[in-house]
Parts: structure tokens; C-alpha cells; sequence
């Protein structure tokens, strides 16, 4: 990946720093693999709707509504956190994130009450918001300064099957839990992993960016140019229009996979075997993104072929009642639609300035955060009326999305 790529209209890729490059930043990249899949190590992913709808007595609609809330949470505060990041720096944004994290699991936990979750979703959504770009920033700058920015379009994606592979590990682990205490026992559970986040986090070797950290003045001023870049650069615009997009429709089967399997008959205590090979086929996918792309013979064509293919996955979950199509149908619609946030940052990061990257890309975040805000009621209410109904639907307009779309294949080149 070219370090100083040309860029349109939005703005100028900053010069290469004039440091010499240290190979010891590279001694965080395998710190930030582990960072991601203790992150993301998700206990209650294998029961993830039963904890809301069983333990927790909420409608399909109702842990959506809540899933808006933490996203609104999100919402608010992916900028700030962002500048968080980009003031005191990222290793010490994922560390607070991770003690963040601990605690808001333990309150979301501590009680089947709306007013728990409420507050817990809020405790959750800093620590999110606090790792959001945090990591991916640290990681594409700690090779920079080693010299080896090139690499990025390979370390990014595997970043994200870390915290996939953090993802499979957990639910599996989950259920295990939930066998020995009962649904809330895997929430309860995260706060070890989460605290193991902080005291890695600290140990991170934090990369120059370009900028002593004593000429930022303010959050303020950090925050305003972050947004002026962000709102200027035509090409970061036209990324997220089309990931927030994209992400807030295929969403849903994250959240109504397990609904539409139990209501297909499907046994509950089973559903974390599917949640797991969901990663899997996550996993697989971006691991092989670049032969798949020479198989469709350019990156535009990847893309679109994935939002389709994604599209006719949940149509297909809507429509087919037999587990041997079903599942495979589930399968296809995650690994096709959730990991191409991973696809899109290893392009978006080359068109942000170092000192800004944290900033810019929380600002990329809370856009993808809004369209799910707004989605997701609407949602909710859908599958209330009619689970299979609201599959084909979102599926449908996934599928559309490739029509209105106008990134080019010469914004992909990097």
C-alpha cells in the first residue's frame, strides 16, 4: 500500500515522516492481534438473544430498540472518544476502554431490569468507542514507523479475523458457561478478558504521528479539523455512505439469526455451534480476500459481488424452512456482509493524515453507527409483524445497493 497516494479534491496524504524506520514497532502488531480477540471474546454471543428475550423478558423488538440505544451511545460519543485517542494517545484508549468494558458488563448483568441494561449499554458504548479506530490507528502507524506501511492491507483484515477468531473462542467458552450457571453468567464472565485488555494495552509501544503531542492545543481544535477533513474528502465520503449503508441492513442477522432458527425449530442449546461457524466463515473469507478479488477481477467488482451475494443470503433465511439450506444461507450472509468493514479501512486509512487518524475514523464509525440507529427500529417493528418478511426485505435492499453506488475502481487502487 502506497504511503502518499494520490487524493482528490478532499485534501493532501501527509508527507512521509522523516524518521528513520524502527523495526521495534512491529513488537505491537502480534499485542494488537490479541487485543482485538480478547475484545471481542463475546461469552454471551452463544446465547445472545435468549439473554434478552429469555432471561432479560424482552420482545424482538425491544432488544432492538436497546441495540439502538447503545448504538445512539455510540453515536454521541465515537468523536470524543476518538479525540481521546489522538490526544493522549491510542495504547492508553484501549486501555481504559478494556476497564470500561469490565465494569459495564458486570452493571448489564447485575440484574434482568431494563433500567440495568440501559446503563450498562451505555458503559459499553464507551468502551467501544474507545478501541473504535484506536487500534486499527496504532496498528497502521506502527508500521509506518517501521517502515512497512505496505503491509497494511494485510494486517488490517487480519486484525479483524483476530477479533472474529475472538468471537468463535468466546462463544464457544459461553457455552460452557451458560451450561454451568445460567444466561447471565457469560456477560458476567467478559470482565476477565476485558481487564486482560487494560493490562496489555499498557504494555503497547505508542508510534510517533507526526505531531508532539504538546502542539495540540485543545480537544476542541482537534476535533474541528478532524471533522473539516472528514467532511472535505470526497473519497472518504463516498466509502462511507456506502459501508454505513451497507452494514445497517445487514445487521439484522446478527441479532435475528437465533430468533429465525429457534422459530424453524432449531434447538437453543445448539445455536452457539452456528454463532461459531459464523466466525468461521467470516474468518475464511477474509483470509481470502485477495484470491476471491483476482476470481471477480477487480475490488469494485468484489464489493458488489459481495452486497448481492450477502442480499440473496438473507432473502434465502427468509424464505427457506429446511436447516441444510438455512444455515448455509445464514453462514453466507454473515461472512459476505459484516467483515467488509475490514476491506474498506485498509483503503480509508490511506487518505488519513496520521495525527488525525483516530479522529477521522471515529467520524467514519459514527456514520456507520447512525444508519443502524435509525434502522434498526424499523427493524424491530418488522420482525415483531413478520420474522421471515423483515429478511427478505432488508435482503432486497441490499442487493439495490450496488445500484446507487459510486465508488470507482480507481478510488480502490492503492
Amino acid at each position: 500500500m502506497n504511503t502518499s497516494p494520490p487524493v482528490e479534491s478532499g485534501g493532501l496524504a501527509p508527507a512521509p515522516s522523516a524518521a528513520a524506520p524502527d523495526p521495534g514497532y512491529l513488537g505491537n502488531l502480534w499485542k494488537l492481534y490479541a487485543i482485538r480477540g480478547l475484545f471481542w471474546a463475546h461469552f454471551w454471543s452463544a446465547v445472545l438473544t435468549p439473554f434478552f428475550t429469555d432471561w432479560g423478558h424482552l420482545k424482538l423488538s425491544q432488544v432492538l430498540y436497546l441495540n439502538s440505544w447503545f448504538m445512539f451511545c455510540s453515536f454521541a460519543l465515537e468523536v470524543p472518544t476518538g479525540v481521546v485517542a489522538d490526544f493522549f494517545g491510542r495504547k492508553v484508549s484501549l486501555a481504559i476502554g478494556g476497564a470500561m468494558a469490565a465494569v459495564g458488563v458486570l452493571v448489564y448483568a447485575s440484574a434482568p431490569s431494563i433500567t440495568c441494561f440501559a446503563l450498562g449499554e451505555l458503559l459499553l458504548a464507551v468502551a467501544f468507542t474507545l478501541h473504535s479506530g484506536a487500534d486499527e490507528a496504532l496498528a497502521f502507524d506502527s508500521l509506518k514507523a517501521a517502515g512497512q506501511a505496505s503491509r497494511a492491507g494485510t494486517v488490517l483484515p487480519r486484525m479483524e479475523a483476530f477479533k472474529l477468531g475472538g468471537i468463535q473462542l468466546g462463544t464457544l467458552v459461553g457455552m460452557g458457561i451458560v451450561q454451568w450457571g445460567g444466561l447471565p453468567w457469560p456477560m458476567r464472565a467478559y470482565s476477565i478478558p476485558a481487564l486482560l485488555v487494560t493490562l496489555l494495552a499498557l504494555t503497547l509501544k505508542e508510534p510517533p504521528t507526526g505531531e508532539p503531542r504538546a502542539t495540540r492545543r485543545n480537544y476542541l481544535g482537534l476535533l474541528r479539523s478532524g471533522a473539516r477533513y472528514f467532511v472535505s474528502h470526497p473519497i472518504l465520503r463516498l466509502f462511507t455512505i456506502e459501508l454505513a449503508v451497507t452494514n445497517a441492513l445487514a445487521w439484522a442477522i446478527l441479532w435475528l439469526y437465533q430468533p429465525i432458527l429457534t422459530l424453524r425449530g432449531f434447538p437453543v442449546g445448539a445455536l452457539g455451534f452456528v454463532h461459531a461457524a459464523a466466525c468461521v466463515a467470516q474468518i475464511a473469507f477474509l483470509s481470502h480476500v485477495g484470491r476471491i478479488e483476482r476470481w471477480c477481477g477487480s475490488r469494485r467488482r468484489l464489493l458488489i459481488l459481495a452486497t448481492v451475494g450477502a442480499g440473496v443470503a438473507m432473502m434465502l433465511v427468509g424464505v427457506m424452512t429446511s436447516w441444510w439450506i438455512l444455515i448455509p444461507a445464514i453462514l453466507a450472509a454473515f461472512a459476505l456482509s459484516l467483515p467488509r468493514v475490514a476491506i474498506y479501512g485498509a483503503h480509508l486509512n490511506v487518505f488519513i493524515p496520521s495525527e488525525q487518524r483516530a479522529t477521522v475514523l471515529s467520524f467514519v464509525s459514527m456514520c456507520r453507527t447512525l444508519a443502524i440507529v435509525v434502522l434498526n427500529p424499523l427493524t424491530g417493528w418488522g420482525a415483531d409483524h413478520s420474522l421471515p418478511w423483515t429478511f427478505v426485505t432488508l435482503g432486497t435492499l441490499l442487493c439495490l445497493v450496488p445500484l446507487f453506488s459510486r465508488i470507482e475502481e480507481r478510488h480502490l487502487a492503492t
